[in-house]
């Protein structure tokens, strides 16, 4: 690819120089104005950080109105974004590394588990969110969805005012903070970083195969793809400890029975438990068999194993709401559930799976 660019440099500059007598008074210099729209990357030590304060209470109005639609109200998401929060504890905050990420007790990993520094969570919603109006919230407003996405994680409390000037502090309670190495390539090829590759630029063959893969040697470095997706609903990613299917019929099939399975699933969510919960929004908050933002279906099940009469009590706390009984995040009521739903919910969750 960069020997595609620099060739198309080389053209370009060849052809200006040749017609550079023929035209005059092309291009000018660049205003401060039009370079400052540009340079606004925030750095690791906060480079390029703009002055600017927001509290977590104007964050969650923010959230609510903007972000919520697509990234839920507790950061846990729907079916078609990853979760922003969930997966990591006090202790993670205290040590700078996330233990779920190495131990794969959350298949799911969410941004606060992987990203290591307030910066770029500032920077990337600063240039890219709302995703319908990238770069319309003002400094003040990208530093208010910043705390609350921080008090959603518990690093920091509900009264607190992130700014330009104490977001270093803040800096050292990010629960992966220590969790990113320097010491590695991109990626590797013999203990070595790869950072050379040839292009075909000429008289290139037409293979029958899928090419656009990752080559053997990166195709498991980051764990297996598959099991890191959800639990629930289309699977998104391949088993990266097998080889590649290098066919491209073989792929065609594949995305087929996938695209199949799905249309199956929708036809009979009535028989479909984990269809049924998907489609009532259960598993936003609730993973089967492990903990997104409340507990899993399964730590439900063995907390009440020996309560036989509880399913009617159960039954009432997801229409109505609940809190306490699961830590300090309050579930809201479920005022859409008909009461059919939540029954079938409810006695299948306390059956276990």
């Amino acid at each position: 690819m960069f020997k595609r660019i620099n060739l198309c440099a080389v053209v370009i500059l060849i052809t200006t120089s040749a017609n550079a007598d023929h035209y005059t008074n092309i291009g000018r210099t660049a205003t401060n104005q039009e370079i400052s729209a540009w340079d606004i990357d925030v750095r690791a030590d906060f480079k390029g950080l703009p002055v600017g304060a927001g509290s977590v209470e104007d964050g969650e109005v923010i959230w609510e109105s903007k972000c919520s639609s697509c990234h839920g109200t507790f950061g846990e998401s729907n079916e078609v974004f990853t979760p922003i929060i969930g997966g990591t504890t006090t202790t993670d905050i205290a040590n700078g590394k996330v233990a779920a990420s190495v131990g794969g007790s959350q298949p799911q990993k969410t941004t606060i588990m992987k990203v290591a520094t307030i910066s770029t969570l500032w920077d990337y919603i600063h240039r890219a969110m709302p995703w319908t109006a990238p770069k319309s919230l003002s400094h003040d407003e990208v530093f208010a969805v910043t705390a609350y996405i921080l008090n959603l994680a518990r690093i920091i409390p509900d009264d607190f005012v992130l700014s330009n000037e104490n977001i270093g502090e803040v800096q050292k309670l990010m629960p992966n903070r220590n969790g990113m190495s320097l010491k590695h390539g991109l990626r590797t090829v013999d203990g070595q970083p790869d950072v050379k590759s040839t292009a075909c630029m000429q008289n290139c063959k037409t293979l029958n195969k899928v090419t656009s893969t990752y080559p053997e040697t990166a195709r498991n470095s980051h764990g297996n793809i598959q099991q890191q997706n959800r639990t629930f609903g289309a699977v998104r990613g391949i088993d990266t400890t097998k080889p590649a299917s290098t066919s491209l019929e073989q792929s065609i099939a594949k995305q087929k029975q996938i695209e199949s399975a799905k249309s199956e699933k929708v036809a009979s969510v009535d028989e479909d438990m984990p269809a049924l919960a998907q489609q009532n929004n259960c598993l936003g908050c609730h993973g089967i068999k492990n903990k997104v933002v409340g507990p899993s279906f399964n730590e439900i099940a063995a907390k009440y194993k020996a309560n036989k009469d509880v399913a009617e009590s159960l039954v009432r706390k997801v229409k109505e709401g609940t809190s306490g009984t699961w830590g300090d995040i309050a579930m809201p009521p479920q005022t859409t559930v008909s009461d059919d739903h939540a029954k079938k919910l409810v006695n299948w969750i306390l059956k276990g799976n």
